[in-house]
């Protein structure tokens, strides 16, 4: 499927901001089932210099600085990709494969022990800021990793009892509000929900990482259309240890809780990986440090559309 994306933020700023520098995750990356085959970023105020750079995870980073004063702020990002299923026999390999860990066996790929090399994703087992270990989270995914039972089995488990068990209410949260507290009232939005799963399974002792994307807008004719489809997306990557005991080189499965979608390396061909991190704070789309600008307001237009 080849898609292009459009992604549109005004900031309107009150006093003025007297200089500012700025910091971007809004070029798609190349993964085995999306291609980037064109990526545009513009500024009004125009920055002098767009610097790219790559960040610690393969994400596409993106710097600028506004030395002039400024009311307001126009960030616009289109990109044009391809996306594409993974090979149906590589699924069933990988699935195959998975099929014979259990949950516990992988927990052990990201243990400690002298001598030994870890599991080069162990950095996605510990805790962040937005996805916490708790014991309280761990209580919650238990009931799903049984003793014994296959990862992506446990894995599914709970992604699926998210969905039935959570509600999708927008404006109901906010960035700053704690995964412990969406746990408890049971209500948020996609990026709520990729925390409390992230924080399940890293309190499982288990790797997973925050992945950042969007959707296909306006779905194909007769498909429900998805939530989250109006902005920037948020889903889970569970890390699958040991996959060089097959012969695939894919590791990731996805699944997200707000849709109820899974599969190697993206839930489907409508949707689009931005970047990766161990939770939204190592991906927001757009941050910065400015002096003066004490209020704003923010808006955001998020378009994914079929070529």
């Amino acid at each position: 499927m080849k898609l292009r994306i459009t992604h549109n933020t005004h900031y309107s700023y009150t006093p003025m901001v007297v200089t500012a520098q700025h910091v971007a995750h809004l070029e798609p990356v190349n993964t085995p089932c999306q291609i980037c085959l064109l990526h545009t970023l513009s500024t009004l105020p125009q920055a002098h210099k767009i610097s790219r750079h790559q960040d610690a995870f393969g994400n596409h980073r993106s710097y600028w600085s506004l030395p002039a004063a400024h009311s307001t702020l126009q960030v616009n990002a289109q990109s044009v990709l391809e996306t594409y299923a993974m090979p149906t026999a590589q699924i069933a390999e990988l699935t195959a494969y998975a099929g014979t860990l259990t949950w516990e066996q992988a927990q052990k790929a990201y243990a400690f022990q002298a001598g030994q090399a870890c599991d080069e994703a162990t950095g996605f087992a510990y805790a962040s800021h937005h996805a916490p270990i708790d014991i309280a989270f761990k209580r919650y995914a238990q009931s799903s990793f049984t003793p014994g039972r296959h990862l992506l089995d446990a894995a599914h488990d709970l992604m699926h009892r998210i969905h039935t068990e959570f509600k999708y209410e927008s404006l109901s949260t906010d960035i700053s509000t704690p995964a412990l507290k969406v746990l408890t009232d049971k209500r948020g939005v996609c990026q709520d929900f990729a925390h409390v799963m992230l924080a399940c399974l890293r309190s499982m002792g288990l790797a997973a990482r925050y992945v950042s994307g969007y959707l296909l807008t306006e779905p194909p004719p007769g498909q429900a259309r998805l939530l989250g489809s109006d902005a920037s997306h948020a889903w889970v990557s569970l890390r699958v240890p040991n996959v060089k005991a097959c012969t695939s080189t894919e590791s990731w499965y996805d699944l997200d809780p707000t849709n109820h979608r899974e599969g190697w390396s993206s839930p489907g061909t409508d949707y689009v990986r931005l970047a990766v991190g161990r939770d939204f704070a190592d991906v927001s789309p757009l941050r910065g440090v400015l002096q003066g600008g004490a209020n704003h307001t923010l808006q955001v237009q998020v378009t994914v559309e079929p070529i």
